[in-house]
């Protein structure tokens, strides 16, 4: 299986949340089921980001969670994303050539950031590794509802050890992440610019499909009334993962102090604030979400 994005596609790569304490972060998600990797710093070639990262290895994408440690730009910038709101603040799409992207954002009038040179340690097999990508990002304001991103994996078999996979709670995919947005089809119109992909209706929604993974627009009350809660937009609410016994989720959730809401074949749930954001989550990467 391919964890990266073939020539020519996207993906949805993954999902960061901010989080102030990756020690209680880490309890939590095991507490939830999950294996996850050890802290790591990370780095760009300017030298230290001033952040450091646990993550959750899924096997169609991962769930990143991403802490400040130190008083950098970087840093600074994910504190104040903390402090208008608890959870995630990333959604990065996945990219087998990030120059392209780079480029092909800058021809749209998206004036990106220069390329940035993202690397972190890993263990594998006994000997620390350099994990290596390749990040495109934009201006804040002109992607207002998160880091919306671009990644390209140098090293994914440094990323995607068998080690960390195993989750008790039979999740194995990132299907989707929620976007709120005041106008979901001025939002929808500009993600299409941004992605190069087609948006379509989905009753209150707006959905946008990548080769592995959908992103869906829509305003604060409906993802409310879908997930259970959603902050103010412009934002990223949260996302939707795949799960073979999502029974056995909505028990750890419930266990945690999340109290899962049941809809037909799917459960919603607003995470604690060791994590932040919400989930939805059922036995299908790809999650129907009404007409109504």
């Amino acid at each position: 299986m391919s964890r990266t994005a073939a020539p020519g596609t996207l993906v949805l790569d993954h999902v960061a949340h901010f989080v102030p304490n990756l020690g209680e972060a880490g309890r939590m998600l095991e507490a939830l089921g999950f294996v996850v990797t050890p802290y790591s710093e990370q780095s760009t070639q300017e030298g230290p980001a001033g952040t450091a990262n646990r993550c959750v290895m899924l096997g169609e994408g991962y769930l990143e969670f991403l802490s400040p440690i130190a008083d950098t730009p970087h840093a600074r910038r994910t504190r104040e994303a903390m402090a208008r709101y608890a959870g995630v603040h990333i959604l990065a799409l996945g990219t087998p050539a990030a120059p392209e992207e780079h480029a092909r954002l800058e021809r749209h009038g998206f004036a990106p950031l220069p390329l940035v040179e993202l690397e972190r340690d890993v263990e594998l097999e006994g000997e620390t590794r350099r994990a290596r990508f390749g990040v495109v990002r934009i201006p804040p304001e002109t992607m207002p509802e998160g880091r919306v991103q671009f990644v390209e994996h140098r090293t994914p078999d440094y990323v995607w050890q068998p080690r960390w996979f195993g989750h008790t709670n039979g999740v194995t995919a990132l299907a989707a992440a929620f976007v709120v947005a005041d106008d979901p089809s001025a939002a929808a119109a500009r993600y299409a610019r941004f992605t190069g992909l087609l948006p379509s209706g989905e009753g209150k929604f707006i959905r946008l499909s990548t080769s592995r993974g959908d992103i869906v627009i829509g305003r604060q009350r409906d993802l409310a009334a879908l997930l259970g809660g959603a902050p103010a937009a412009p934002a990223l609410a949260g996302y939707a993962l795949a799960c073979a016994e999502p029974e056995a989720l909505a028990a750890r959730c419930h266990a945690a102090g999340a109290e899962p809401r049941r809809m037909g074949e799917l459960y919603a749930a607003v995470l604690p604030p060791a994590l932040g954001g919400a989930w939805l989550f059922g036995a299908t990467d790809r999650m129907t979400l009404g007409t109504g």
